[in-house]
């Protein structure tokens, strides 16, 4: 039996984290697992283990950009400290670090010199930015476990020892239940008409939702003025760490704009196109079929240190995939109400346009592998623990 210590910082690494559970159960019946994340991992816990191995929900800290993180510097040294604290005294096998960069790297550094086994699972992206990181992987990291394929080159180039078994959404994507009830079940389900509708997709941190949503509502006002689209509706497909209270100022008294929580994927399945906040949620997206424009927009001194040190030409994933740009990217000064009308009104007109990006949608599922990555990683740990 062995002792998995995982920490997992925001929503996607909930989800990949819960995945990775499963898998790391089905390999290793006995094992002990204690973590940080979130429902989706305390639920397969609770599957598998009595107690509580949740040790801190990662809604409880999830911030963004460079200015954020220095003005709560003191909360995250107290969460570095009651992490460090609470590993020490545990003593697990192997500590399982996923994603979350800012906080895991100092992490890693201290496990690793405390003497504890260092996994990282789904790479900080030191491809685009922070590069002086790679040294930090090469000198904490026992192993790193990739989930893009453009990564395989760069990292073998880096000299990093890596596993790549495929992409971890291709599991959740496609074991969701969302993708097997009927559009009439789903709208049943939600109590929403039954209108065309429009997702839009904020991010789940506070400050994502509060440069989105401003734009967001204009553009639905704009686009429901419009006599073609006046019985379109608007659906907010809000993470299920927030509240209504983080929407209800921008949403206001809009009928033709609803929010749902923790129904991403219903969402974007049941909706004609999608607006999404660069990230994890666009690559959803195109695995999920739906036509979309990614949108950004940060503070000005965010973006400005973002811009600077960012080396990659796409910001969304899919178009990193492809190396090319399969949807639209509407970044910082860019994003704006009438751009997003546009894009999407020609999402909706143009045959042509949306069969290309199906097809793009297809060569990047297909880069990504089949189902079975995660369960593949988790196997991939063991034995890497077996052998060292």
């Amino acid at each position: 039996m062995a002792k998995y210590y995982i920490i997992a910082g925001e929503a996607s690494g909930d989800l990949h984290g819960s995945n990775l559970m499963r898998g790391l159960y089905a390999e290793d019946p006995g094992a002990d697992i204690r973590f940080w994340g979130g429902e989706l991992m305390d639920s397969v816990y609770k599957e598998h283990q009595d107690g509580t191995g949740l040790v801190r929900d990662y809604k409880d800290g999830a911030v963004m950009g460079f200015t954020q993180i220095f003005l709560h510097w003191r909360a995250f040294a107290k969460r570095f400290s009651d992490c460090t604290r609470d590993i020490s005294e545990w003593k697990p096998d192997v500590v399982i670090l996923i994603d979350y960069p800012g906080f895991n790297f100092r992490v890693a550094e201290f496990a690793h010199k405390a003497g504890f086994k260092v996994f990282y699972y789904i790479a900080p992206k030191v491809w685009a930015s922070r590069e002086r990181r790679v040294r930090k992987l090469k000198a904490f990291v026992d192993k790193l476990f990739i989930v893009f394929p453009f990564e395989i080159p760069y990292f073998e180039g880096k000299g990093v020892d890596f596993v790549y078994k495929g992409n971890p959404l291709v599991d959740a994507i496609d074991g969701s239940p969302a993708l097997e009830e009927t559009r009439e079940e789903y709208l049943r389900r939600t109590g929403l008409p039954d209108r065309p509708s429009i997702a839009l997709l904020a991010g789940s941190r506070t400050g994502e939702i509060g440069s989105m949503m401003p734009v967001f509502m204009e553009f639905a006002d704009r686009m429901h003025s419009l006599p073609e689209y006046s019985e379109y509706q608007f659906v907010v497909a809000a993470a299920p760490s927030r509240t209504m209270s983080d929407y209800s100022g921008y949403v206001g008294g809009r009928e033709y704009v609803h929010v749902l929580f923790g129904e991403s994927y219903a969402v974007m399945r049941n909706s004609l196109a999608a607006v999404v906040n660069s990230g994890t949620a666009s690559l959803e997206c195109a695995l999920i079929g739906t036509p979309q424009v990614v949108a950004y927009r940060g503070g000005a001194l965010n973006y400005m240190i973002a811009k600077s040190i960012i080396k990659v030409k796409y910001i969304s994933l899919g178009n990193l995939i492809l190396e090319r740009t399969c949807f639209r990217e509407l970044l910082q000064d860019y994003f704006t109400p009438d751009n997003v009308l546009d894009e999407v009104r020609r999402i909706l007109s143009d045959a042509d346009y949306r069969s290309r990006m199906q097809e793009g949608y297809a060569e990047i599922r297909g880069a990504l592998g089949g189902r079975g990555a995660s369960a593949a990683v988790a196997k991939a740990m063991i034995e890497e623990m077996q052998r060292r």
